[in-house]
């Protein structure tokens, strides 16, 4: 049994996600409106080591080619050359524009994929089934695509709307607990943000024992999924309220910079930059306890010690941030709990030190 919720975008025709515990018959379903028989999957390593008999089974009832692209594992594989090596494999495979393309993966796998489908012969048709707790409530939703470049993250990319995306929790048997932890990051977000009611809920799911259960956090996922999706539809191109879901991630994203996109997670960078963005807030007048995010901290195991930069030169590398506007940076900072509004910085100072308060928590 599953459940769906409607994306409506100014952009294209509304497509569905979908939740629920092996979602084989509903996407055997979906594929049936396809008129290709060849389909390209963009396929995150350690999932084809372990689903791949989860997907194929159900694509092969429609599709008699399957041309599978293993996309390596972690941030680093969002980059020009990977992206270089999918183009050329789905171009030499002979893909045509009515040929389906299925983002089987986490977070970079989707980021990856979604560009290559915007990309090739101008877009073809883009299923995402996310893999892990982080792309089901957040980098699954919306049409982000995109991959990174030396000087900053995510600077490379498109809005491409998928037409449809599977959240199916069968997944997340096999996710590692680090990835729990990772996905956590954004939900906490949601959290902050718009419903301080998630932050109980998650606490809920310690309680009793469930972080790691896939089939408990099913509540939680939609309801995440929800609260972008209203974003979204609001908001496509990210011109007012979207960027509200960018709190923490200015911080965030120097972070992954800093550990070279292979010491830090994005989402345990995230947390550390929502620490950082509730510090900025509360030296503007807000009001904000820590405590809402800090009772969480025992699960990160986060240290930042390796971080050699300065505030004052991290502050610079913010200012490389895809968001900032006449060489200004804009910051998602919240009023109070589930009030956010972009700030302008003119004077940095307050983010300096909201740099130093972070990195000191995190020693």
């Amino acid at each position: 049994m599953s459940e769906s919720i409607s994306v409506q975008t100014s952009t294209q025709n509304k497509y569905e996600l979908h939740f629920g515990y092996d979602l084989s018959a509903e996407l055997e379903s979906y594929i049936r409106q396809f008129g290709s028989s060849k389909a390209f999957l963009m396929v995150d390593a350690f999932v084809l080591e372990h689903h791949r008999t989860h997907f194929e089974r159900a694509l092969k009832k429609h599709f008699s080619e399957l041309h599978v692209f293993e996309v390596p594992r972690g941030e680093q594989a969002k980059n020009i050359e990977v992206y270089k090596q999918a183009l050329d494999f789905v171009l030499n495979e002979g893909v045509e524009r009515g040929t389906p393309l299925f983002a089987i993966g986490g977070g970079v796998t989707g980021d990856l994929s979604g560009f290559v489908a915007a990309t090739v012969l101008r877009g073809i048709p883009l299923v995402h089934v996310p893999s892990t707790l982080l792309a089901m409530v957040d980098s699954s939703i919306g049409g982000k695509t995109g991959i990174n470049h030396t000087t900053g993250k995510n600077l490379i990319g498109s809005f491409y709307q998928p037409k449809a995306v599977f959240m199916d929790v069968k997944y997340l048997e096999t996710l590692a607990y680090k990835e729990w932890v990772n996905g956590l990051s954004e939900v906490l977000k949601y959290g902050m943000i718009h419903s301080p009611e998630i932050l109980d809920e998650v606490k809920t799911l310690l309680d009793e024992d469930n972080f790691t259960n896939g089939k408990s956090w099913l509540p939680l996922i939609q309801k995440s999924a929800q609260i972008k999706v209203d974003v979204v539809s609001e908001d496509v191109l990210e011109a007012g309220r979207r960027a509200f879901l960018n709190f923490g991630h200015t911080f965030a994203h120097v972070i992954e910079r800093e550990g070279a996109y292979k010491q830090y997670s994005h989402g345990e960078a995230v947390y550390a930059g929502m620490i950082a963005a509730v510090h900025a807030s509360n030296s503007l007048g807000a009001s904000i306890e820590l405590s809402n995010l800090l009772q969480f901290k025992a699960l990160y195991k986060l240290s930042l010690d390796k971080i050699s930069s300065s505030p004052a030169e991290l502050v610079e590398w913010m200012k490389t941030d895809k968001k900032v506007k006449d060489e200004q940076i804009r910051l998602v900072l919240l009023k109070e709990m589930a009030s956010p509004y972009v700030y302008n910085v003119s004077e940095t100072e307050f983010v300096k030190l909201a740099w130093h308060h972070t990195l000191n928590i995190f020693q």
